[in-house]
């Protein structure tokens, strides 16, 4: 491409000059000069209108009606799973409940409760796993513990 005056382009400003506003209708920016009519944006001194940022924030939070608990929910086992998956003396984690496919994560915690079936396995030692009453007065009654 040749050199020409058609060719010439300006060199890019760093910085931009700020628009001068106020200075008569022809100016483009005359009488209300950008700021709308009345009212306390309007009026000179205007600042500080944003409430630190609140007010963004709780707009961000959806409008839903509950409670959601910040604790998290306890993956249920039955009675039946256990009857049907163990044997007599074993260890029941929370590892081997994952593998077996009855819960579905590790971290998480793991509770048993009763199902329609009473508990049959006899002497189960669970570790990491919470019980509900009945389940903990069958297990102590078939000769089994549990172990934290």
């Amino acid at each position: 491409m040749t050199l020409s005056l058609n060719s010439l382009r300006p060199e890019k400003q760093k910085n931009k000059k700020s628009r001068r506003v106020g200075r008569g209708d022809a100016s483009g920016r005359g009488t209300y000069s950008g700021r709308g009519l009345k009212g306390q944006k309007a009026r000179s001194g205007s600042t500080g209108l944003v409430l630190i940022g609140i007010k963004d924030k709780i707009q961000q939070v959806p409008k839903k009606r509950g409670f959601k608990s910040l604790k998290d929910k306890e993956q249920i086992i039955k009675t039946d799973a256990l009857n049907k998956n163990f044997k007599e003396g074993d260890l029941v984690t929370p590892e081997k409940l994952r593998n077996l496919g009855l819960i579905a994560k590790v971290n998480l915690p793991v509770k048993i409760l009763a199902g329609r079936q009473d508990l049959k396995v006899k002497k189960l030692i669970l570790k990491d796993i919470k019980a509900s009453k009945k389940i903990l007065e069958q297990l102590e009654n078939l000769g089994g513990r549990i172990k934290n």
